[in-house]
């Protein structure tokens, strides 16, 4: 808080600079009205411009016609402007109409006049209270000795035992209206205080999205080294006590069990007679829904900063691409050109026509090499008697003969089965000579098979027993 950084606070922050304005009643009255009040995010141009005609002309009825003389829409583009920087003027995605959202320091502007007002009621005790169970749950969240861990935990095990044998007795302990009024005050306070939070987290995210635009605007190094700054850059929000903290709220917010157990426990608490007498906003019925949307709005920018590098990468792979394609039109220009004047002489040489990259790792390993070693022995003539009858016993199937009983019987009709041919050529060898047909009919080409009719085929083995075989109908047609 020296005098230098003071100077400069009043000159350049935006809340500071709010505050000495000549409208700053104005700007401020009228914010909190379109901004505050309703928790509204962001507004279309047209809207608040709206919005603003008809605070202004409910102003002039009372101040004069002479107050306040500008249109609404040049006032919103004065306070949107880098030299006030209030508001914050926007393009959402898919819209052609600018939009407008509160900077985080008017509504810290906001706050501090806010607390300015005295308030008749200060409660101290639930504030004394949270600070006890703030500096308790440090305590225990770092303790490392078990034992001790161990002893508060019987401490607060016996204390809970003590209020079911309090209830039980029917001894039950109830806050009294104060204690209500002043516990709800501050809950509100609280949860009204986490909006603006939102806003200081998202307007940190921004930031961090111009920078990034800027940082690549004026890079002229490769995307490697651009990526790794910019990454850096998010990860150090990300990972900050902030990114984190927020990271952990709004896990918690997402789960469908909490924001159940938000929406009863604020039924039952806004139904309660000491907190009905203060007449609270009922907007706080829904106020956990609000934190949702100001979340979403927070991811929304961080989904914009990845978009951001994604475009970058395919403008510098295009820019890249188009580098090469102008480097070889250029080389095959200047070959047209030389093509009628060729040079006599060797004008350009290559070393090689691809390089020669030799790798250590890719060397294998030396492995010495097998020597055989044959032995040189005479050969002996066998005495082993082994009989040769199963080599005679071998059955070869002549395909030309059966080729030729076919075409005999298709010279007088276009087609004839299996079932029929079988019966003027029994089968001489058995299954052998079946398994033949077979393959003449579907290997060869010269019949076709029908799935849909069955027939059946009769022969006689070596043994003299009757063999029989159930197939699909074959069917030999002339000129398959």
């Amino acid at each position: 808080m020296d005098y230098d950084h003071l100077v400069s606070l009043r000159k350049h922050h935006p809340a500071w600079r709010l505050l000495l304005a000549d409208h700053a009643p104005l700007i401020i009255a009228f914010v909190h009205r379109s901004f505050i009040e309703p928790n509204v995010r962001s507004l279309p141009e047209q809207e608040l411009a709206a919005k603003l005609d008809d605070y202004l002309f409910h102003l002039r009825q009372g101040l004069g016609e002479e107050r306040f003389p500008k249109p609404a829409r040049e006032y919103l583009n004065t306070w949107a402007s880098d030299e006030r920087g209030w508001l914050r003027r926007y393009f959402p995605a898919d819209s052609d109409e600018p939009h407008y959202d509160l900077v985080p320091a008017v509504e810290q502007a906001i706050q501090w006049l806010a607390g300015l007002e005295g308030r008749a009621f200060v409660g101290a005790e639930s504030r004394l209270k949270l600070v006890f169970d703030l500096l308790r749950g440090i305590a225990q969240g770092s303790e490392t000795d078990p034992e001790a861990r161990i002893a508060e935990l019987q401490r607060r095990r016996a204390a809970i035992d003590a209020e079911f044998d309090e209830i039980r007795d029917g001894r039950l302990a109830f806050m009294d209206p104060t204690q209500l009024r002043e516990r709800f005050l501050q809950a509100t306070e609280t949860a009204r205080a986490l909006l603006a939070d939102f806003r200081q987290v998202e307007q940190n995210f921004r930031d961090l999205d111009r920078q990034v635009r800027e940082r690549i605007a004026t890079w002229e190094g490769g995307k490697a080294a651009v990526l790794e700054e910019v990454l850096g850059q998010r990860d150090a929000i990300s990972d900050s006590d902030q990114g984190r903290s927020f990271r952990a709220f709004w896990d918690f917010l997402m789960s469908a069990d909490r924001q159940q157990e938000l929406t009863e426990l604020l039924e039952s608490i806004l139904a309660l007679e000491p907190v009905a007498a203060l007449d609270p906003d009922p907007r706080l019925r829904r106020i956990h829904y609000d934190w949702l949307t100001a979340g979403e709005a927070t991811q929304r920018t961080v989904a914009r900063l990845s978009e951001q590098l994604r475009r970058y990468l395919d403008d510098q792979a295009w820019l890249e691409n188009r580098r090469i394609m102008d480097l070889l039109r250029e080389l095959e220009q200047h070959a047209l050109a030389v093509r009628d004047t060729a040079p006599g002489e060797s004008f350009m040489s290559v070393d090689a026509p691809t390089p020669d990259v030799q790798l250590p790792m890719d060397r294998p390993l030396f492995s010495p090499p097998i020597k055989p070693h044959i032995e040189q022995s005479p050969l002996e003539e066998g005495s082993a008697d082994v009989a040769a009858d199963p080599l005679f016993e071998q059955v070869y199937v002549d395909k030309e003969r059966l080729r030729a009983q076919l075409r005999q019987l298709l010279q007088t009709r276009r087609q004839i089965s299996l079932e029929d041919l079988l019966q003027r050529h029994p089968l001489q060898q058995g299954l052998a000579e079946l398994v033949a047909w077979l393959s003449l009919a579907t290997g060869d080409g010269l019949g076709l098979v029908d799935e849909t009719r069955e027939q059946t085929v009769h022969w006689t083995d070596e043994r003299g027993r009757q063999r029989r075989a159930a197939l699909p109908a074959i069917i030999f047609v002339k000129g398959a």
